[in-house]
């Protein structure tokens, strides 16, 4: 504001501004006095709001160029070089594939018990192997029809040998009675009662002791009672079977 004054008193005492009219005088003297604060944008003047790329970008129709600054991207298109990745996923990567190719294999099990019903005697039937596989196909089952992905195939194929394998046991079991082998079969009879009594003894009080060992705040071993895959889950107990 100093500078400002000391130049219009210059200028209105210097000769040339003496001898110039009063209405240039005025003129010269308000242009230079305007302060900068006067000066306004126009009202017409469009104004930029973060977000605005973006707004047009959503409102514009498919396949719309959007241009900023001489780069351009397309509305609904992604370019991104992680998603072109993630949709061409390998085969060696799907859990789909293998799942497949798993039960597929798992068929080849249920195949030999019933080619094994049809053509071998019954002399040659393992009872203890037997109600193994029963078992070990049982909670396969189970976990094939609750994983997610869903595997029905494999589900269907251990459905399968369970009743094949049951079928074998029967056909060993009428066998050795009919040879005499009734102490035999009784004790394996035996041994596979208590063995089921106790499997339906750990599914019904399984939830009740995996809540107290989980409550109990017994740092790892709590952990893994409440793991989604833990010891009181049969995605723990179908590999496990397989020892």
């Amino acid at each position: 504001l100093i500078t400002t004054n000391m130049i219009v008193g210059r200028l209105m005492h210097s000769p040339a501004m003496r001898q110039a009219p009063a209405t240039l005088r005025l003129r010269s003297l308000a242009s230079i006095a305007k302060p900068r604060s006067a000066l306004v944008p126009k009202r017409n003047a469009p104004t930029r709001r973060f977000g605005d790329k973006a707004d047009a970008a959503k409102d514009a129709p498919p396949g719309a160029v959007i241009k900023d600054g001489g780069a351009s991207s397309s509305a609904g298109k992604s370019s991104s070089p992680t998603t072109a990745s993630s949709d061409s996923s390998s085969w060696w990567d799907s859990a789909e594939f293998w799942g497949r190719a798993g039960a597929l294999a798992g068929w080849g099990m249920s195949g030999a018990a019933i080619y094994d019903a049809l053509q071998s005697s019954p002399e040659l039937i393992s009872l203890n192997m037997t109600g193994v596989l029963i078992v070990y196909s049982s909670l396969f089952a189970r976990w094939a029809f609750v994983v997610k992905p869903q595997n029905l195939l494999l589900a269907g194929c251990h459905v399968t040998n369970v009743v094949a394998q049951a079928n074998q046991l029967r056909r060993a079991v009428e066998y050795k009675k009919e040879n005499g082998k009734d102490e035999e079969v009784n004790e394996i009879m035996m041994k596979a009662g208590a063995t089921a009594a106790a499997g339906v003894a750990c599914v019904l009080a399984g939830p009740a002791v995996q809540g107290a060992i989980v409550n109990a705040n017994l740092g790892v071993v709590s952990t893994v009672a409440a793991a989604d895959a833990g010891p009181f889950t049969v995605h723990f107990w179908a590999p496990m079977s397989k020892w």
